[in-house]
């Protein structure tokens, strides 16, 4: 797995192949081992395949930064431009999505495509968390949630528990929850799992969404891929969300890749890898 220095931190990435760069892009509380079985099956001659760790994420760095959207995307700008990466095509789980957004619609003459599934599309508001989330993100927000998520690896146990289909064993959660063995290397977790914006705050993020939005909305000329799943009320992108999209996003296809917890790739990496593939051989890609 290469480093590479970036800014005044490094990223850790996977690299495989050679040709038209696919970038998949992780959520959060996940590293690019999310990827580990959807990217043998993308992978075809003429395509380059990269997931690289969050800053402050995975095996990436872990710089003095306050870790908001805006410092991930500093950073990962920085990563995409010191390997020259053009004619990208976007695959983004969760945040991950949200960042690929955020970067095409900074960079519309450097993307080619963008595929999604689970991503944060857009602000909520708390009516739309339904009972559950919002009792969850209420917890994370309270004072209670910086002891939950700093003092235990609350964020990363449950998603990879609650948050699929399937538990992951003791041996398979092991690199996932290695990168956070102390309180201050947990904090870009809790700052993610703060960020998601509901009735308008973090208005800093709600703000980056908002124009991604307008990139989404209007970049006909750009293909895109919605992955949908089933079966798991921790889903984001359920029936209403999945018709929003249809109505807001350009370009859009969608595919339904059968039953999923939020962290799909865990679930169903064969089905969306071949989602993927053949999306990519119909557009060209």
């Amino acid at each position: 797995m290469p480093e590479l220095d970036v800014l005044d931190s490094a990223m850790y990435y996977e690299d495989a192949g050679e040709g038209v760069p696919f970038v998949f892009l992780h959520g959060n509380p996940a590293s690019s081992r999310l990827w580990r079985n959807v990217l043998p099956g993308v992978a075809r001659p003429g395509r380059r395949l990269l997931a690289p760790d969050l800053i402050g994420m995975g095996r990436s760095g872990k710089p003095d930064v306050p870790y908001r959207m805006d410092d991930h995307a500093r950073y990962l700008d920085a990563w995409f431009d010191v390997l020259g990466l053009d004619g990208v095509v976007l695959v983004g789980h969760d945040w991950g999505g949200a960042l690929a957004f955020d970067w095409a619609a900074r960079h519309p003459e450097r993307v080619r495509a963008v595929a999604f599934m689970e991503a944060i599309v857009r602000g909520m508001s708390w009516d739309e968390l339904g009972e559950g989330p919002r009792a969850r993100a209420e917890l994370i927000r309270g004072p209670e949630g910086e002891s939950l998520v700093l003092d235990r690896n609350f964020l990363v146990e449950t998603a990879f528990t609650g948050g699929v289909l399937t538990s992951l064993s003791e041996e398979e959660m092991e690199p996932y929850l290695a990168p956070y063995p102390t309180r201050e290397s947990r904090r870009p977790l809790l700052e993610w799992a703060r960020s998601l914006p509901i009735d308008g705050e973090p208005a800093d993020v709600a703000a980056r969404l908002d124009g991604s939005g307008k990139w989404l909305a209007s970049s006909d000329d750009v293909p895109k891929l919605l992955l949908t799943f089933d079966s798991s009320p921790t889903l984001l992108g359920g029936e209403a969300m999945a018709a929003w999209c249809a109505e807001n996003i350009a370009a859009l296809e969608t595919e339904h890749c059968g039953p999923a917890g939020h962290h799909a790739p865990e679930d169903r990496p064969e089905e969306i890898a071949a989602a993927i593939t053949s999306w990519a051989a119909r557009h060209g890609l």
